[in-house]
C-alpha cells in the first residue's frame, strides 16, 4: 500500500531549493532579526530621542505664548515669554536654558489628538490607536530599520510607565522596547533586568544559553509554521550579547565632570516631592549614550505634568527638573556632530487650556484640541514656528497636525514611507498610521 503524500512545509521547500539565498531572506525577516537595514529612501535621521512629558504640558506657559487682550480676561500665559535667539522664538522665562537653544527647535503649535483622557491619549501617542495595544512608535522604527549595534536592542525605553508604551504587540518581539527603569525608580540604581547580573562565568553562561536554546530549535522544528518562536530564541541570543554591552553604557563614571554637571546629574533641585533632577538627567544622558552606540528609537520620560491644581507651582517644578538636562542633550549632540542625524522629539499627550488671571485654584483642565511639540536636528527647519491655536490657545486652526500625521513625518525623517510600513496579522496589513494614514509635515523639512 502506497503512503499517503505528504507535501512540504514552505520552510521545507525554501531549504531544500536551489535558490538557498530565498530560505535565508525568508529566515532573516521570520526572526525579525535586529540586522541593520538600509531605509528604502533618503534618511535625514538615522536615530529618535523621544522626550515623554508625560500628563499634559500647558503649552501657553512653555511654547505657545497667548497674552491678554481686550477688557476682558481670558485664558492666556501666566509666565512672561521672551524672543530668543536670532530666530526671535518666543519661549517661556520657566526655560532658560532650552531657550538658549532656540534656533535648533521646530515648535509644532497647531498638535491635536483625539481625546482628552490621559490613557487613551497617551496609548495613541506611542501606538496610533487609543483603544486596543498596539505596536509601539519604536518597535516600528526597529522592525523597519534594525539596530546599528548588534549588541544592543532597537528601542529603548527609560524611566518607562507601562509595557503598552514599549510593546511590540504583533510585530515580532524582537522589536519590544527594552525597559530602563520602571515607576519613577532611582535611575542611579536602574539596571536592564536579567542581564547585568554576574552570577555566572561568561562561559558557563554561554553554555547555558546553547543547551537552552538546543531545546528551544527542537521545539520550534515540530512547529514550522510557527514565526514567533524564532523571534524568542533571537531575543535571548541579543540578551547574552547585551551582557557585554550594556553594563558599560549604564556606567556613568567615564564622563567627565563638567558634563555630569551640564546635564544636572547628582543634583537634585525644586520643592520636596517632586522628580530628583538627577534622576531626568540622567535618563537624558543615557539617552546621548545610547544614540551614540547605535540604538534607533530612545524613550526619555518624565512625569507628572497633570496640574490640575497647584499649576505655578508644579510647572515650575517640572520646567525645573526638565530645562537644563535638555539643553544640555542638545548641545552634547551637536558638539558630538550626532544632532544633524538624530531626531529629538518632545511633547506629550495633550495640552492644557489657559488660566484666566482671577483664578483662585490655580488649576488646569486637558485640551487635546491645541497643543505643542518641539523637534530639533534630523533634518527639520531651526528656529521655526509651524501652526498655531487661536487667541486663547484653546484650539488648533493653523498648519495643525495629528499624531498620525507626526508619526507619518517621524519615519518619513529616518527614511520609511509611513503608509507603506506594515505587518501582516489576524488576515489583514496593519501600519502604524491606522488605516485614516498620516500626512508627511514636508513644511518642516530644512
Amino acid at each position: 500500500m502506497t503512503a499517503a503524500f505528504t507535501p512540504p512545509s514552505r520552510r521545507r521547500l525554501l531549504q531544500s531549493a536551489s535558490c538557498g539565498f530565498g530560505y535565508l531572506a525568508f529566515s532573516s525577516l521570520a526572526q525579525g532579526a535586529l540586522l541593520d537595514r538600509p531605509p528604502p529612501f533618503r534618511a535625514r535621521a538615522k536615530r529618535v530621542i523621544f522626550l515623554c512629558m508625560s500628563g499634559g504640558p500647558a503649552q501657553l506657559d512653555t511654547f505657545d505664548y497667548k497674552p491678554q487682550t481686550g477688557k476682558k480676561p481670558h485664558p492666556g500665559s501666566v509666565y512672561p515669554f521672551r524672543q530668543r535667539g536670532e530666530s526671535g522664538l518666543l519661549i517661556s522665562d520657566l526655560l532658560p536654558e532650552t531657550a538658549k537653544h532656540a534656533d535648533k527647535l521646530c515648535v509644532l503649535n497647531g498638535m491635536h489628538a483625539d481625546t482628552g483622557i490621559h490613557a487613551q491619549s497617551f496609548l495613541q501617542l506611542h501606538t496610533g490607536d487609543r483603544l486596543r495595544e498596539r505596536p509601539s512608535l519604536g518597535s516600528w522604527v526597529s522592525y523597519g530599520l534594525g539596530t546599528e549595534n548588534q549588541d544592543l536592542p532597537g528601542f529603548i525605553s527609560l524611566n518607562t510607565s507601562k509595557p503598552a508604551i514599549y510593546s511590540s504587540s504583533f510585530l515580532p518581539s524582537i522589536h519590544t522596547g527594552t525597559p530602563i527603569g520602571t515607576n519613577g525608580e532611582d535611575m542611579s540604581e536602574a539596571s536592564i533586568r536579567n542581564v547585568t547580573g554576574n552570577h555566572l562565568p561568561l562561559a558557563e553562561k554561554r553554555a547555558q544559553l546553547d543547551f537552552v536554546q538546543a531545546m528551544n530549535r527542537e521545539h520550534r522544528a515540530r512547529r514550522p509554521y510557527d514565526v514567533r518562536l524564532d523571534s524568542v530564541i533571537e531575543s535571548m541570543e541579543l540578551g547574552f550579547r547585551m551582557q557585554m554591552a550594556a553594563p558599560g553604557i549604564l556606567d556613568l563614571s567615564d564622563e567627565p565632570p563638567h558634563v555630569l554637571d551640564a546635564y544636572r546629574v547628582g543634583r537634585q533641585e525644586g520643592p520636596v516631592g517632586t522628580c530628583r533632577m538627577s534622576d531626568f538627567g540622567r535618563q537624558c544622558l543615557l539617552a546621548r549614550r545610547f544614540a551614540e552606540a547605535g540604538v534607533r528609537f530612545i524613550e526619555v520620560n518624565h512625569g507628572s505634568w497633570d496640574q490640575h491644581k497647584n499649576h505655578r507651582r508644579d510647572l515650575e517644578a517640572n520646567c525645573a527638573a526638565t530645562d537644563a538636562p535638555i539643553a544640555a542633550l542638545l548641545a552634547d549632540l551637536e558638539q558630538r556632530g550626532l544632532l544633524e542625524d538624530t531626531l529629538v522629539v518632545w511633547g506629550g499627550e495633550f495640552g492644557r487650556p489657559g488660566l484666566t488671571p482671577d483664578d483662585g485654584e490655580d488649576g488646569t483642565g486637558h485640551n487635546a484640541n491645541g497643543f505643542t511639540f518641539w523637534l530639533a536636528g534630523g533634518g527639520v527647519r531651526r528656529g521655526h514656528v509651524h501652526g498655531a491655536t487661536d487667541e486663547t490657545g484653546a484650539r488648533a486652526v493653523d498648519g495643525k497636525v495629528h499624531f498620525r500625521d507626526l508619526h507619518a513625518t517621524i519615519l518619513h525623517l529616518l527614511g520609511l514611507s509611513a503608509n507603506d510600513l506594515k505587518f501582516r496579522y489576524a488576515g489583514r496589513d496593519h501600519r502604524l498610521t491606522g488605516p485614516e494614514g498620516g500626512r508627511v509635515v514636508e513644511e518642516i523639512f530644512a
